[in-house]
């Protein structure tokens, strides 16, 4: 098993940035890839990003392209999400979720993801 914890949500403008931490626990962070989700409110989780067990590939929303980036660092048990020219659509709550499993792809299926941190909220204002 693992556990996720984010971490770097908060308020910000319209324009601005943030970068979403989820560090996991355990020894094998490797054999999993991850994503990061986010739920509106009133709305049904979505896919944000995702990456493979060792980062090379990545896979991005349509909504997010361009302005977000994932990473990781396997070494530090840690995955990241570089949030730039933010608008107010992606206010939500913001989720990590991880995968075990053998293939190197990232994947945008929910169902994939069978562990997930507790979210961490972000707001942005116009």
């Amino acid at each position: 098993q693992v556990q996720l914890v984010e971490s770097g949500g908060g308020l910000v403008q319209a324009g601005g940035s943030l970068k979403l931490s989820c560090a996991a626990s355990g020894r094998t962070f490797s054999s999993y890839r991850m994503g990061w989700f986010r739920q509106a409110p009133g709305k049904e989780r979505e896919f944000v990003a995702g990456i493979g067990r060792i980062a090379v590939s990545t896979y991005y929303a349509d909504s997010v392209k361009g302005r977000f980036t994932i990473s990781r660092d396997n070494a530090k048990n840690t995955v990241f999400l570089q949030m730039n020219s933010l608008k107010p659509e992606d206010t939500a709550v913001y989720y990590c979720a991880a995968d075990q499993t053998i293939y190197n792809i990232a994947s945008s299926r929910l169902a994939d993801y069978d562990y997930w941190g507790q979210g961490t909220p972000i707001t942005v204002s116009s």
